[in-house]
């Protein structure tokens, strides 16, 4: 018995967690941020603009991936037969190495000597890299010549790479010792190194100005003779006394039984605090409509798309590769109602700021390929989406270039769009997947979208949404409570309200019912119309808001810890939030209601929410606002552009300043141009089919405006570990209450809060 327990307190204490905490914090040093060195503005030996706010190893990722295009054209051309496959290859490697000992020198910081403590005083003053030079390939049998060649050349490489870039590194750097014998080669290019035995190598360490290799010249016979004795030492143990590890037995028990007395002392259900405050969305909520203009508003996103076109047109000329890509959105928004319910007018101006920084790059970028935008329309409500995905079709299937291929900038590569999903979107995507024309989603979120595998998505999935959505409501602090210490608890009921018709209202409601821990109950919610066909049987049916209205009161009554989860559209939200305030036979009670990404920016906007002190309300977002402390630079720079886009393109307030629908576009248009890059910049011959290939390569990595975005090869699904945000709406000011995903590079979902765990990434 006592030695049970010894093993299940002591043990632990002393061995297994002391070995866990050394273990993390050597983890953490080692993936700790490097920033480059050098003031800002220098230019650095492999042409990247280096600056103390960059980190080295994103700079040495974007030259990287160059280089791996351009082995893979020089690996064409030499399987090709050319002359210059050969050349381009080692070219590429030679970069390639410079790129990867670039990193190593910079990791290579100086570890601190002398002092009173032992680890400081066994430190020597440097790293030491020992490059082993294999012999004469030619004195190798036949079937090793090959392989002792490659390693000549590998070394050789090594010892160049480290020549050009040692005279950047931290002073002293590494000492490099070569033991072998230097081709005639090798020695012309880094010049006679200086040779001596490995007994004074090892007193370089302490020079700083010996910065070159040095060189061991060994023979064959060297590694014949027999090797120093090396005797085998037992390490000393350490133990406690009997007596030590039974006061800690014993302390430890006590502590423990302190511990669970507390846990078990029975508290007030209501004395939590609520999450993002105790506020409901009529804190400071505005009490009028924001004034808008639909036509101005459209009008000036497309002149803006337009005029990029022409500058992209005049890099053609120039002699630059240029193509085209169409943007799929519904129908041009005229009344104030759709202006604010739909997202077209932010989603173009998102279209359009990335394609202004893409020719703004592009004139000095000329890996960059410049892309004209069409934007079509395809009817409300994407009616006829699936008819204009058959005219594009046929426009790429007979498109032919003219002879003297003036005209090649008009060539379709790519489709950017979608920002609903519909029936009529998704069969729109398989129109385009028959063809092989890839498309880019932008705001469409359902699973049932993913049928095509042509279709990439840059949102978050609807499963993974409501994996987030369901364990909020279940485990966190929501619902208000009433009482001497007030406070919220977590949900105990949902009722969901959607609308069967919408496939992303089916598509989400459905996931959030098998993720929710609780008891939940479906309401098809579809105004001024009858029950639609195919509606479960345990669905009740309202097209009444005054009858919805009645029964989530009836609802909330009989159960005070209710949420009301909607996946309906935010109009239809909107009408509810009226109808229920209007009856006032309810408003006696807290209604938290939890939501999609179209609720909360776009419904504040439209005055509802003035003096509803009844409603407490969170819903998803795709982006981090702007005053968190949490948004990474790319976020803050984006949201910067826009408002300036909107100051000069606009007159009056902007209704989407914390709206994502313009950052999901910009990302997607992102995520787009970049194929193009990988599959035209090399080669303008290149076929539109060819996109998806590359895509699929799994190469497409970099930071967003909605977060940072990494798509897994060979599986068409959004970005791994998407960021997916929950905001608490109080009035005009959205607090990010949960972040999961990797809104940074090095973030993940794994590690966060805990309704992010167990949510797809």
């Amino acid at each position: 018995m006592y030695g049970w327990l010894v093993s299940l307190v002591w043990l632990p204490l002393t061995r297994t967690l002391p070995r866990w905490l050394w273990a993390r914090r050597k983890t953490h040093q080692l993936i700790r941020p490097i920033r480059l060195p050098g003031r800002r503005g220098r230019r650095g030996p492999l042409g990247a603009q280096e600056n103390t706010d960059e980190n080295v190893f994103r700079v040495l990722n974007d030259l990287s991936q160059r280089q791996v295009v351009r082995l893979a054209q020089a690996d064409t051309a030499a399987e090709a037969g050319r002359p210059d496959g050969h050349s381009r290859h080692e070219e590429a490697m030679v970069v390639l190495e410079q790129l990867l000992l670039r990193a190593l020198l910079e990791d290579l910081s100086d570890p601190p000597t002398g002092g009173l403590w032992p680890k400081r005083r066994r430190r020597t003053a440097r790293p030491v890299i020992l490059v082993p030079l294999p012999r004469d390939p030619e004195q190798s049998p036949p079937e090793e010549a090959a392989q002792t060649r490659a390693k000549v050349l590998r070394a050789e490489r090594f010892l160049s790479a480290f020549c050009e870039m040692q005279q950047s590194a931290h002073a002293p750097g590494p000492l490099v010792i070569a033991i072998g014998r230097p081709s005639d080669a090798l020695l012309n290019r880094i010049g006679p190194p200086q040779e001596v035995t490995l007994g004074p190598a090892g007193h370089l360490l302490h020079e700083p100005n010996s910065g070159n290799p040095v060189l061991v010249p060994l023979s064959d016979e060297s590694f014949n003779r027999p090797g120093l004795p090396i005797r085998l030492v037992e390490p000393k143990t350490f133990r406690f006394s009997w007596r030590m590890i039974t006061i800690a037995w014993i302390a430890g028990t006590v502590a423990l039984a302190v511990a669970m007395a507390a846990l078990t002392v029975p508290r007030s259900r209501d004395s939590h605090g609520c999450v993002g405050g105790p506020d409901p969305v009529a804190a400071s909520a505005r009490s009028d409509q924001v004034a808008t203009d639909p036509t101005g508003w459209y009008d000036a996103a497309v002149a803006a798309i337009q005029q990029q076109n022409e500058r992209a047109v005049a890099l053609f000329r120039s002699g630059r590769t240029v193509r085209s890509i169409v943007v799929f959105v519904s129908n041009r928004p005229t009344s104030p109602i759709d202006t604010l319910f739909d997202g077209t007018i932010p989603e173009l101006r998102g279209i359009a700021l990335w394609q202004r920084k893409l020719n703004q790059d592009a004139n000095a970028d000329r890996s960059q390929v410049p892309l004209l935008v069409d934007v079509r329309e395809t009817g409300l409500a994407f009616h006829d989406a699936e008819q204009k995905a058959r005219e594009l079709v046929e426009q790429v299937r007979i498109w032919t270039p003219r002879t003297d291929h003036s005209d090649d900038y008009k060539q379709v590569i790519g489709v950017l769009g979608y920002a609903q999903s519909r029936n009529e979107t998704k069969a729109a995507l398989k129109v385009l997947d028959e063809a092989n024309i890839l498309a880019i989603g932008t705001t469409a979120t359902a699973n049932e979208m993913l049928g095509e595998s042509s279709y990439w998505p840059v949102t978050p999935l609807n499963s993974r949404e409501a994996a987030i959505a369901g364990a909020f409501a279940a485990t966190q602090h929501i619902i208000a409570r009433h009482g001497d210490s007030g406070g919220c608890v977590p949900a105990k009921q949902a009722l969901v309200i959607e609308d069967y018709d919408d496939l992303y209202s089916r598509s989400l409601a459905e996931q959030f019912m098998t993720r929710f821990q609780g008891k939940s109950q479906r309401i098809n919610f579809t105004q001024g119309s009858t029950a639609p066909t195919g509606l479960p049987p345990d669905t009740s049916n309202y097209t009444d808001t005054t009858n919805l209205a009645n029964r989530v009161c009836e609802e909330i009554s009989e159960q005070p810890d209710t949420v009301v989860y909607w996946s309906s559209r935010a109009q239809d939200f909107t009408a509810f939030v009226t109808s229920f305030d209007t009856q006032g036979t309810c408003t006696h009670h807290d209604v938290t209601v939890l939501g999609g990404n179209e609720l909360g920016g776009n419904v504040s906007q439209t005055g509802v929410f003035n003096n509803k002190q009844w409603l407490r309300l969170y819903y998803s977002a795709h982006r981090l606002p702007t005053d968190d402390a949490r948004a990474d630079s790319a976020t803050k720079n984006f949201v910067n552009d826009y408002n300036t886009f909107v100051t000069s393109t606009t007159k009056s307030e902007d209704p989407w300043l914390e709206d994502g629908h313009s950052a999901v576009a910009y990302d997607a248009f992102h995520v787009l141009s970049r194929v193009a890059d990988i599959t035209y910049g090399g080669n303008p011959t290149a076929r539109p089919t060819d996109m998806e290939a590359f895509f699929r390569a799994g190469s497409i990595t970099f930071n967003g405006a909605t977060g940072y975005i990494h798509y897994a090869a060979g599986v068409n699904q959004p970005p791994v570990d998407k960021t997916l945000v929950l905001l608490h709406q109080t009035g005009k000011h959205p607090v990010a209450v949960i972040v999961c995903g990797a809104y940074q590079q090095g973030q993940s979902s794994s590690t966060q809060d805990k309704p992010c765990l167990g949510a797809p990434r």
